[in-house]
C-alpha cells in the first residue's frame, strides 16, 4: 500500500520508527497515511484478531450515525472532536455539514502527522467553519480554550471522543477527564464516545502484542467501565451498548459484533 514517507519541509518531526494508533487505524481503513512501522502492527494486529478492519468500520459507522443525530435531529450545530486522528472518508465536519450546512466543528489532536494533513481538515461549507487546534486529551482546559475561539460555548456543543479513551491508561483518570470537559461545556451539550471492550480474547491477545510494539498503549475495558464516563449525563436510547447496536441503518444477524461500546448523552 503506498504511504506518505516523507514530511513536508518545515512540518514537525515525525517517529516513523514506531507505530502510531491513529496511522494504524488509517490503514485499516485503506488510508494511505501510515509507515512501515505502521503497517507492520497492523498486520500483526489483523493476523491475531481478524475482525480488526470489521471492528473499524464499525467504529466509523457509528460515528457517523451518531454525528447524523446530533446534527439531523438534536439541532446541535458545534462540534468538538478530540483524538480525531487522520483524515479519511466521512469525517466529522462533512457528517455534521450534510444536515447542517452552518456547523462549526473544532478538531483536536497531539499527531505530528494529523497538524501536517491538516489543511485536509481545514475545509467547510461556506455556511458553517471547521479548525484544528493541537492540544492533548489529557487537558480540558487547554482543549476548551483552544475551541473558544470557533465555537460559541455559551450554546450546546457536542463533544467526539472516539476511541481515544482506552489512551488514558488510569480509569478513574478516563472518567475525571469526560468530567472535566463536559463541565466545561454548557446544559445540553452531548456526548458521542465509543471505546473497545475486553470481551474477546482474540481481541485481548492482539491489543497486548499492540502494546508490547512501543507504541502508546491502548487498553481495553469491561463494558461497565465504559458506561461509568457517561455519569451524570442522560444516555440517548438505547443507551451505551456495543457500537452496532445503537441506531443501526441496517439490521444484520450475519455482522459478527463490534468488540467496542459507545453511546451519545445530554448534559442536563
Amino acid at each position: 500500500m503506498e504511504s506518505r514517507e516523507a514530511v513536508p519541509h518545515g512540518g514537525p518531526e515525525i517517529d516513523t520508527s514506531v507505530p502510531h494508533s491513529a496511522r494504524i487505524w488509517n490503514y485499516w481503513l485503506g488510508g494511505k497515511d501510515n509507515y512501515a512501522a505502521d503497517r507492520e502492527a497492523g498486520e500483526q494486529y489483523r493476523q491475531a484478531f481478524p475482525g480488526i478492519d470489521e471492528l473499524a468500520r464499525a467504529s466509523r459507522y457509528f460515528l457517523v450515525r451518531t454525528i447524523r443525530f446530533l446534527a439531523a435531529e438534536a439541532g446541535i450545530r458545534q462540534f468538538l472532536d478530540v483524538g480525531t486522528g487522520l483524515p479519511t472518508v466521512d469525517n466529522t465536519h462533512e457528517v455534521a455539514q450534510r444536515s447542517a450546512p452552518d456547523a462549526r466543528v473544532v478538531y483536536v489532536d497531539n499527531d505530528p502527522l494529523v497538524l501536517v494533513h491538516a489543511h485536509a481538515l481545514l475545509t467547510s461549507s461556506p455556511e458553517g467553519r471547521t479548525a484544528y487546534i493541537e492540544a492533548d486529551l489529557r487537558d480540558p482546559a487547554a482543549v476548551i480554550d483552544g475551541a473558544r475561539e470557533t465555537l460559541d460555548l455559551s450554546r450546546p456543543v457536542a463533544l467526539i471522543l472516539s476511541g481515544v479513551l482506552g489512551h488514558i491508561g488510569n480509569h478513574a483518570e478516563a472518567c475525571g477527564i469526560v468530567r472535566d470537559l463536559m463541565s466545561r461545556l454548557p446544559p445540553g451539550s452531548y456526548l458521542s464516545h465509543n471505546d473497545g471492550v475486553d470481551e474477546n480474547p482474540d481481541t485481548n491477545a492482539a491489543q497486548d502484542d499492540y502494546n508490547d510494539s512501543g507504541a502508546v498503549p491502548y487498553v481495553l475495558r469491561p463494558p461497565e467501565q465504559i458506561r461509568a464516563y457517561y455519569e451524570g449525563l442522560e444516555p440517548v436510547p438505547p443507551g451505551v451498548v456495543r457500537i452496532d447496536d445503537w441506531r443501526p441503518d441496517v439490521a444484520g444477524d450475519d455482522v459478527p459484533p463490534a468488540a467496542a461500546f459507545g453511546g451519545v448523552a445530554r448534559k442536563p
